[in-house]
């Protein structure tokens, strides 16, 4: 009962949206660092995929999304997810919009960076590119973040 609770909470203090989420029997953590933060304003913005439908940008299409505190130049944000293939994308939400913002000509505003760390060219890199197969218990991920 006390792990129900205590993963209940855990939940709500993330303030995870779950957009699609099956029901799932076995959950793992996830724990994401970020780093590379150019300051101190805003949020620490995830979004997890579990396939190419709305990759990287359509929150209404990821399984998961949310907005993160962080310190310093880092962050770090544990997910409970079942095991899986995922994607993810992150941003620095300077003005806490919940969107990556550009500049006139498209080229981002903002800090943001995938999962596997894909070099960033002129567009964001394919679901594919930045998937990886999460299992059980747990596993760590680091993203750094990118300014252009």
């Amino acid at each position: 009962m006390k792990t129900l609770l205590a993963c209940g909470a855990l939940g709500a203090l993330l303030t995870i949206t779950a957009v699609s989420s099956p029901a799932q029997s076995t959950t793992c953590t996830l724990t994401i660092h970020v780093d590379g933060f150019r300051n101190q304003k805003g949020d620490l913005g995830v979004t997890v995929f579990r396939s190419s439908d709305g990759w990287p940008e359509d929150n209404n299409k990821a399984l998961l999304h949310g907005g993160y505190p962080f310190s310093g130049n880092q962050g770090t944000v544990q997910l409970q997810l079942a095991p899986g293939r995922y994607a993810i994308g992150v941003i620095h939400d300077e003005n806490s919009n919940h969107k990556l913002d550009r500049n006139f000509i498209g080229i981002p505003k903002e800090g943001f960076g995938f999962s596997n760390n894909p070099r960033v060219f002129l567009t964001a890199p394919s679901f594919d590119t930045a998937a990886f197969q999460f299992a059980c218990p747990a596993a760590e991920l680091s993203i750094h973040l990118i300014y252009k």
